[in-house]
């Protein structure tokens, strides 16, 4: 008579312990356990009189995107010196230098500080002049230059 109490008991600790470690299981099993995200941490500098190497140098413009006028910059038709003229596949291009002596290649069409580039030939290029000191012509201006003119 004995025996029955103490196996009944060892059967409900049994089982017990069997619900406990299968519910401590079920539970683990359909919970996600929440881990912190990791944090980002963006470098830091002192610069102490001198620039930050993190920070973007463009602020987030495109290179491409240029504020001011398209063609070459503070160049004036009578300041540049044509030094050749080149072709390629049908097409020529001016090679001047301006008057700092820095060589510029130049299209038919490419615009300068007083006017553009009306054509280019075998040997000589054809300037329209649509500016003077800053303010518009009524009667834009042609101005030829050519290859070592005092040659011929």
């Amino acid at each position: 008579m004995r025996k029955t109490p103490i196996i009944a008991m060892a059967l409900i600790i049994l089982l017990g312990a069997g619900l406990a470690s299968a519910g401590q299981a079920a539970g683990t099993a359909g919970q996600t356990e929440l881990r912190p995200a990791p944090q980002t941490k963006e470098p830091t500098y002192n610069p102490a009189g001198r620039r930050d190497p993190f920070k973007d140098l463009l602020a987030g413009k495109d290179i491409r995107d240029r504020g001011g006028k398209a063609g070459v910059p503070q160049l004036y038709i009578d300041d540049i010196t044509l030094i050749g003229i080149s072709k390629k596949k049908n097409v020529y291009t001016a090679i001047i230098n301006g008057p700092q002596g820095f060589p510029y290649a130049l299209k038919t069409g490419d615009k300068l500080s007083d006017g553009f580039v009306l054509s280019i030939a075998d040997t000589k290029v054809v300037f329209r002049k649509t500016q003077e000191r800053g303010f518009p012509l009524m009667k834009p201006k042609d101005i030829t230059k050519e290859i070592n003119p005092e040659g011929r």
